[in-house]
């Protein structure tokens, strides 16, 4: 009764945890917050200096007792303390407009496919830590699909790509569960590590990760273009540090370039696409190959990459909506449904889901 009366005042949050972005939305008021996960700690003091767009910023520019880092790795807690911090930080900032005897909220946080126990109890604590008066967590890929506005809980087949920062995560999706999926260690910080990797053989010129994501952006293409028409041809120049004269230097890369840079890695998440589809019933590969598959997360938006997937799978690929907030889009919908809070959230080994 306690809980339920708080629930009235509280402002309940969806969390989408990325390793990349975090994305919060808050009940009745939609998607406040979106800023990079990077945390900024002084080493000396062991005090948190920056969170968010602020820490990124510092990347790769500190001094030594400075460290700028991601605590999620493949959509995991990799540092507790850094994340609890983090989340407490994002958490204080959604309510430092209001008096501090505001209830603490509830929140859905998402998590990746492959999540362990230790993982999944380290994303858990860490809210109730930073804040939370309880936690549910759902799967990223079920996130997706109802930020897609696709109609889980129907006895249909629905086909989700997730490409986001540390891993891609394929999922078939049938009467509000996961059939079958498979999550892979390739997206889009393994692009900037391509990118990093072929400038540095090709023209010896050693990249930043800041720039490498920036080529990406700016000229990223995966689906060869039209080679006639020069106006699709684009180009960037980036600099670097020289590796055999140790000094800074400037080239022009282009779009074509990039393609070489990434085409063995965008392969390799087009294969696990094929093997979650050689897994998956019959009757649900017939609605998959009817509805198309849906991309989401930043990958999605690499220039040609469902031209390329479909090319290679012969079946319709869309890009959803805004791919980068499809996700928090998705656990918005169900923090202001509790009826599909309740069908689709994973169940806890200690307590037993209680949606009020």
């Amino acid at each position: 009764m306690l809980n339920k009366f708080f629930g009235y005042f509280s402002k309940d949050m969806a969390i989408d945890l990325g390793t990349t972005n975090t994305l919060v939305y808050i009940k009745d008021r939609g998607i406040i917050i979106n800023e990079p996960s990077a945390v900024a700690i002084n080493t000396r003091t062991n005090q948190i200096l920056a969170v968010g767009e602020d820490a990124k910023k510092m990347i790769g520019r500190t001094p030594s007792h400075i460290v700028a880092c991601n605590p999620l790795v493949n959509g995991v807690i990799s540092d507790f303390e850094v994340a609890e911090k983090m989340l407490k930080y994002f958490i204080d900032k959604v309510h430092q407009e209001k008096f501090t005897l505001v209830p603490r909220p509830r929140m859905i946080i998402t998590v990746p496919l492959e999540i362990t126990e230790v993982e999944r109890r380290a994303v858990e604590g860490a809210a109730m830590q930073a804040g939370a008066r309880e936690v549910f967590l759902i799967e990223e890929p079920m996130a997706d699909a109802i930020g897609s506005r696709i109609q889980v809980q129907e006895a249909s087949g629905n086909m989700i790509v997730d490409i986001g920062g540390g891993t891609t995560e394929i999922a078939v999706i049938s009467l509000g569960g996961i059939v079958t999926w498979k999550s892979i260690l390739i997206a889009g910080n393994e692009f900037n590590k391509n990118i990093i990797n072929y400038v540095r053989e090709k023209f010896n010129l050693l990249l930043g990760e800041c720039t490498a994501e920036e080529v990406k952006i700016k000229i990223g293409s995966i689906f060869p273009l039209d080679q006639n028409d020069k106006s699709k041809l684009l180009e960037k120049k980036i600099r670097g540090r020289d590796l055999i004269t140790g000094l800074p230097k400037e080239i022009t890369i282009t779009t074509t370039e990039i393609q070489e840079a990434l085409i063995r890695s965008v392969k390799i998440i087009i294969e696990g696409i094929k093997d979650t589809l050689e897994n998956t019933p019959p009757e649900l590969i017939s609605d998959i190959h009817k509805k198309g598959i849906i991309l989401t997360g930043g990958g999605a938006l690499l220039r040609g990459i469902d031209k390329l997937i479909s090319h290679h799978i012969q079946i319709p690929v869309y890009i959803t909506d805004d791919p980068l907030t499809c996700a928090i889009r998705g656990i918005g919908i169900i923090l202001e449904d509790p009826k599909l809070l309740k069908d689709i959230v994973i169940p806890s080994k200690e307590t037993p889901v209680k949606i009020i």
